[in-house]
């Protein structure tokens, strides 16, 4: 996919969030917003307005912040970029799993959308991200294998973790000394009641997670 007329870096960041948030909350709102780019909620209204002027979001107030068909395309070019970076920088730079994460923010504006499939080419083509998030094609395509979160199975499901959706540092560490990551076989022991933790089997070790680790954790059914 090749964008013309290639907009700020600045703008691509707030893009590729929108999108993030739209896929956790199908709408972004401003205050989440804001604290995902790390900048005041007026700061986010100014950038939102111009993002509306170019034809790339619609913002309804107290409703939130959608992409439009243009926004979203260069939004998933941007992740296409991003996880691509998160690719390289742990199969060519063996750079460790947990941090790859800030590092692809500041490459993936580093260069133009016509240099990404070069890039995907020298890395064999992957089909997902280190943390097995799914890496969009040249046309603006996403495959997404069928999953679902931990927090939505019931007890005594086993499943096989695919991809960790929260890429911050301190969580992907902390869900490293429960080996929670992709590839790893678990199975749901217990639900506590009134949105207490759940316990978790991970290939033989008990650990008792969050809802909100759970919700970010995503398993397919073992076959």
């Amino acid at each position: 996919m090749y964008i013309k007329n290639p907009i700020s870096s600045t703008m691509e960041e707030y893009l590729e969030n929108i999108y993030r948030l739209e896929e956790e909350y199908y709408v972004a709102k401003t205050k989440l917003l804001a604290e995902m780019v790390g900048v005041s909620l007026g700061t986010v209204t100014n950038t939102i307005t111009s993002l509306e002027k170019k034809g790339l979001v619609t913002h309804e107030p107290y409703k939130g912040i959608r992409l439009t068909e243009t926004g979203k395309k260069i939004a998933l070019d941007v992740i296409r970029r991003h996880r691509l970076f998160e690719c390289l920088l742990t199969d060519i730079l063996k750079i460790d799993w947990s941090k790859i994460h800030s590092y692809a923010c500041k490459l993936e504006h580093a260069i133009t959308s016509d240099l990404t499939k070069p890039l995907e080419k020298a890395l064999g083509h992957p089909e997902t991200c280190p943390h097995g998030n799914p890496i969009p094609t040249a046309c603006g395509g996403i495959l997404e294998e069928e999953a679902q979160p931990i927090v939505d199975l019931d007890k005594g499901i086993k499943s096989v973790v695919i991809r960790i959706t929260n890429e911050k540092q301190e969580l992907l560490e902390y869900l490293m000394t429960l080996n929670l990551i992709p590839g790893s076989h678990i199975e749901v022991m217990e639900i506590a009641p009134f949105n207490g933790p759940i316990t978790v089997k991970i290939d033989k070790h008990e650990h008792a997670i969050s809802k909100k680790i759970a919700s970010i954790v995503w398993v397919k059914n073992e076959a």
